[in-house]
């Protein structure tokens, strides 16, 4: 059954909006999207936390799975996605009714943030130098390494991440990776 607009109206307010979690307890959730989602999450400190890859079979799928995603994450303040379209929108609605600040950016942005002219030539060496870029990113950040491959979807996650966590000042320069 649908609901009316008096009935959407008299819904109790988002206590996530009315109580957003102090600056000291939020996190950034960075999500290379797609039906293959990398998925990174960085702390107050500016530094990753947690990184994963999750598989979505359809688009319906992935609808109903972004809300578990959100909820067994740490307090958010921020929300970064690389990627646009219907998933997009997904991510985009979650984040709106949660009161957190999402904010979509191209792989351009974070790549000219995080790597050499010579490293973004081509989509395929990027993808490649990512891998290594993100590696030393886990390292930096005492994150628990990847148990084998590290898919590019986690690793570009981890850049937006980095990208991310220097915009919204979580950190003030690009460490030292």
């Amino acid at each position: 059954m649908k609901k009316s607009n008096d009935d959407k109206k008299k819904r109790p307010p988002n206590p996530v909006l009315l109580n957003p979690p102090p600056p000291s307890q939020r996190h950034l959730l960075a999500v290379d999207m797609g039906l293959r989602t990398g998925i990174a999450v960085y702390g107050p400190d500016g530094r990753l936390k947690s990184y994963r890859s999750k598989h979505f079979g359809s688009l319906a799928e992935l609808r109903k799975g972004v809300p578990s995603i959100l909820r067994e994450s740490p307090p958010l303040g921020w929300i970064w996605l690389e990627g646009g379209g219907d998933i997009a929108e997904v991510w985009e609605k979650q984040a709106a009714h949660r009161g957190i600040d999402y904010r979509q950016v191209h792989a351009a942005a974070w790549r000219e943030t995080l790597m050499l002219p010579r490293q973004q030539r081509s989509g395929e060496i990027a993808k490649k130098e990512a891998d290594g870029l993100a590696r030393r990113v886990i390292a930096w950040s005492g994150a628990p390494k990847p148990k084998g491959d590290l898919r590019h979807d986690a690793a570009e996650a981890i850049l937006l991440g980095i990208h991310g966590a220097l915009e919204v000042n979580l950190l003030d320069r690009v460490p030292k990776i």
